[in-house]
């Protein structure tokens, strides 16, 4: 049987449970019959639908079935290229579509891999190296330093075991691990130190373990479960567009219909009245938009990969601009994941260090020297021992002793890499910060002359490790750190200003006081000390009578960059919010100093969060900046919570337990260096450069990719109604029509391609991250915007209405040149209108013409289109035109330049008589 909350049995309770001897382990025939009952240790995939089947839903929708059938009538009507070219567009959409949901299984075969290949265990009583998938419950696993942990297992002994679990529960740094300690039930999976889970790794000691859950019972196996029950949901521009679709085919439909049937009854022939119908409708829906959409977020994603941001799904592009959450994970993300000492303390006073992480810049500088031990201690240090370079000579002296004692008393390897400009190193973190800082002190381990003889490793017990060598003298020294209250403790004397001299109450109590000090300011903290040793061999296990050298402060720093990120983030009005596996004071001082957390914010534990219902959580997760020792479980609880509240969330993080929050919220970023495969198969983008500044980046190219899709979308629709405008009123009138079906899908042609994708490339508007974010509730399309839209398009209706009634079209000759100017007109209206929506707030000489040369050529290239199927004959007669004078150019040109020119003034009146909308905060839909 597999165990539930083993941690809170006694290792003997679950050896009799799972029918494992703790000498012998089980034998070879109890493992083949456990085996066919749970079956292999592996991750598995829940059974999915065919492929064809998942292929053919990402058909299913709205806007797709519009597209077939404008493909089908384009092709009837002849015009095999927009056929095609629609068609192309579907088929891609489809396939892009397809390959994203794949994400899925890719994530479940990178956690495959995260599983060990093979496992050492115990059957019969003897030791054997096994495949990783053929462990069973109630296997004894022998675990050692670097070994991948294959299942998750109650520890049956342990001697200084150590376990790196920050992927899976987001801890910095190794985890002790005792199985002597009983816990109670509900404890958090950061803080079963009696336990060992799949996934995770061996950092130092060894173990004995009894495996209490395997395959997809197990803790990472929960996670791969959570990823499959998480789906995947529409994003905002998906949404948008899905219901533009709608209301497109509903009004396009309705208009169509009426014109047709208007024209039939007023004795047109009932198939030019079809033909000119259909290819209003076919003209009316901009088939081109998911291409320009696409085409946009494909330039904005080459753009943000420029910035070391790589977008997997080409709309989150877009969904990263109404981002108005980001929930970051500490360790890795906000801070470095290394380790750094940050502060020394020995009797003769206080040392700052500075530099961040494993680099060996910064210097260790006495920031405050004890004065009142300096008179004391006069005597014994001599005469002139309170001058200040005699105190901090000494000083020194006493800094370098107990940095030179750290570099010994480690297992740790370190090594500064010049030409790469990187750490080379291995060991435990807070053994590794103690190397970089005597580097920093322009010390080394290595070049001390010393020979190893000795280890008593580290234990839960005794809290301390101890070390000893042969000196160049031959004097036998025992080193220690550990504890600060345990080598204090084990302490009988201190050393000051380079003597050793009896440790006094005072010094205790001061010991004491600095110990809490630190501690409260989220500093991990140890102490170091050391001994002569008298007796050779006899003395190497007794580790009392320490001279107490100091306490050393280290923690994982925040990302120097991250500062300016967060505050960046708080002007843009977006939400930072950290949601981590570490201790809460440890989380609570990081995100103080970030100002991620204020005295308006909170912060709560897992604990506390796992005695909440959703209800509970949904009502006060906006009350909390830090969520503190948490698990996989309650990361994608958290992140739906915001979600509930109508918020966009961006979620953050590199470990395997990030991973179903990650795909969860709407926008999953994930570290490129750190982050673990997992997280990266479950995101919508990586950052490579593992920078929260670079979210920030992202985020603001999302809103002016945002903005750039509102402009060319306007054009589009605004163009598009002109169209519909001028035919249902020619027809209201009583006219022929003014455009045959060849010309209005010409125009189509030219307006709808390189003019709106022009509008794309538009740069980004200054100061576009002091605007709040967008409500994801809003629609794509505003009541002010629309209105716009129909306002512009009347006006460019209107001058196409003028040219074709300024020309006689009573005769066929006459109406074929009427119906030549008016589609010039028509033609170079929308042309021109496309200088007007580069901006709604800023005119063209604010923006300046060649600030995006793109529209310019655009413009000139379609001018020069119209110009050439006018002038030459075979396309003249395809389009059912008349050559046109000079004087008809001039005409059609000052038409086709009065609709830009109004909004070009209206632009400028609205910036004189209404100054609220002359600042940067300005949304486009005002205008």
């Amino acid at each position: 049987m597999e165990i539930q909350q083993a941690y809170s049995r006694s290792i003997h309770e679950v050896a009799r449970l799972l029918g494992t001897d703790l000498e012998r382990g089980l034998s070879c025939d109890e493992v083949a019959n456990r085996l066919l009952q749970y079956g292999e240790n592996r991750l598995v995939n829940e059974i999915g639908s065919h492929f064809w089947s998942r292929l053919a839903s990402q058909f299913y929708s709205l806007i797709i079935g519009l597209l077939v059938a404008s493909a089908l009538v384009a092709g009837l009507l002849g015009e095999w290229v927009d056929t095609i070219v629609i068609l192309a567009i579907v088929v891609l959409n489809g396939l892009l579509g397809f390959f994203q949901e794949e994400r899925a299984e890719r994530a479940l075969i990178a956690l495959r891999k995260m599983t060990a290949p093979m496992a050492k265990v115990r059957r019969d009583g003897r030791s054997l190296a096994v495949r990783a998938d053929q462990l069973v419950p109630g296997d004894l696993l022998e675990l050692e330093a670097g070994d991948h942990i294959a299942a998750d297992s109650r520890l049956a002994s342990s001697f200084g075991l150590q376990v790196m679990e920050a992927s899976l529960t987001g801890e910095s740094g190794s985890i002790e691990k005792n199985h002597a300690v009983i816990l109670s039930d509900g404890a958090s999976l950061g803080d079963r130190y009696n336990m060992a889970y799949a996934g995770t790794v061996v950092v130092a000691g060894k173990a004995l373990a009894i495996v209490t859950a395997t395959g997809m019972s197990t803790e990472i196996g929960s996670i791969a479960g959570l990823l499959q029950q998480t789906k995947t949901e529409p994003t905002p521009l998906q949404r948008r567009l899905n219901e533009l679709g709608r209301v497109m085919v509903g009004g396009c439909m309705v208009i169509v219909t009426i014109i047709f049937l208007l024209q039939w009854w007023r004795g047109g022939n009932i198939i030019d009245s079809f033909l000119t119908s259909v290819s209003l409708a076919v003209a009316a829906v901009p088939e081109g938009l998911p291409a320009v959409v696409t085409i946009t977020l494909a330039i904005g994603l080459n753009r943000m990969a420029k910035k070391n941001a790589i977008v997997r799904k080409l709309p989150s592009v877009e969904t990263l601009g109404c981002v108005s959450v980001i929930c970051s994970d500490k360790t890795g993300t906000l801070t470095g994941n290394e380790m750094t000492v940050t502060e020394i303390r020995i009797a003769g006073g206080r040392f700052g260090v500075s530099g961040s992480g494993y680099a060996p810049q910064g210097k260790i500088v006495l920031v405050h020297a004890d004065s009142e031990n300096v008179v004391s201690n006069a005597t014994e240090a001599g005469s002139d021992s309170t001058s200040l370079h005699r105190r901090l000579a000494l000083a020194d002296a006493d800094l370098s002793w107990l940095l030179r004692v750290g570099a010994m008393c480690s297992n740790a390897q370190w090594a500064w890499n010049n030409e790469l400009k990187q750490a080379d190193y291995r060991g435990d973190p807070t053994e590794v910060a103690i190397l970089v800082a005597n580097s920093k002190a322009r010390h080394t381990a290595a070049s001390l002359q010393v020979d190893f003889l000795h280890e008593n490793p580290f234990d839960s017990d005794r809290k301390m490790m101890s070390q000893i060598y042969r000196m160049p003298d031959e004097t036998l020294l025992l080193v220690a750190k550990g504890a600060p209250e345990v080598i204090a403790g084990r302490s009988c004397a201190i050393r000051e200003h380079g003597i050793d001299r009896a440790m006094q109450t005072q010094d205790r109590r001061r010991i004491d006081r600095d110990n809490f000090e630190m501690a409260g300011r989220a500093l991990r903290v140890l102490a170091l000390g050391y001994r002569i040793l008298k007796e050779p061999k006899d003395d190497w296990n007794n580790e009392e009578d320490l001279t107490f050298l100091g306490l050393v402060g280290m923690m994982d720093p925040p990302r120097p960059e991250v500062y300016a990120a967060v505050a960046r983030c708080i002007a843009a009005g977006i939400r930072p919010v950290m949601i981590t596996g570490d201790h809460p004071a440890t989380a609570q001082a990081v995100a103080k100093t970030l100002n991620i957390a204020n005295e308006r914010s909170s912060i709560i534990s897992g604990q506390e969060l796992q005695a909440m219902t959703d209800e509970q959580l949904f009502q006060t997760v906006d009350r909390y900046a830090v969520f503190a020792r948490v698990s996989a479980h309650d990361k994608l609880r958290i992140v739906n919570a915001w979600r509930s509240k109508g918020q966009v969330v961006a979620m953050t993080g590199d470990g395997v337990n990030d991973a179903p929050a990650v795909k969860a919220a709407d926008i999953g970023i994930v570290m490129g260096i750190t982050g673990t495969d997992v997280a990266k198969e479950s995101s919508d983008m990586i950052l490579l450069d593992d920078n929260f500044a670079t979210i920030v980046n992202a985020v603001e190219e999302g809103r002016g990719i945002y903005e750039n899709i509102q402009k060319f979308l306007h054009y589009l629709l605004a163009c598009n109604t002109s169209e519909i405008v001028f035919m249902f009123v020619s027809t209201l009138i009583g006219w022929p029509s003014p455009l045959v079906p060849i010309q209005i899908l010409w125009i189509n042609l030219i307006t709808d391609g390189i003019p709106a994708l022009s509008l794309a490339l538009e740069p980004i508007e200054k100061q576009l991250m002091l605007r709040p974010p967008r409500s994801p509730l809003s629609p794509f399309l505003s009541k002010s915007r629309l209105l716009m839209i129909a306002w512009h398009g009347c006006l460019m209706a209107v001058v196409a209405l003028i040219a074709f009634s300024l020309y006689p079209h009573e005769t066929e000759t006459e109406l074929i040149h009427a119906r030549t100017i008016a589609f010039c007109t028509m033609a170079l209206t929308q042309v021109f209108f496309s200088m007007g929506c580069r901006s709604f707030t800023k005119t063209m000489p604010q923006l300046g013409l060649f600030s995006n040369p793109s529209v310019m050529l655009a413009m000139i290239g379609s001018i020069a289109l119209q110009f050439i199927v006018i002038s030459w004959g075979v396309s003249s007669s395809l389009l059912d035109t008349d050559p046109l004078s000079t004087s008809d150019w001039l005409l059609v040109i000052l038409l086709a330049l009065a609709p830009v020119t109004f909004v070009e003034l209206a632009k400028i009146v609205i910036f004189f008589h209404a100054p609220i909308l002359r600042s940067d905060r300005l949304s486009s839909t005002h205008v």
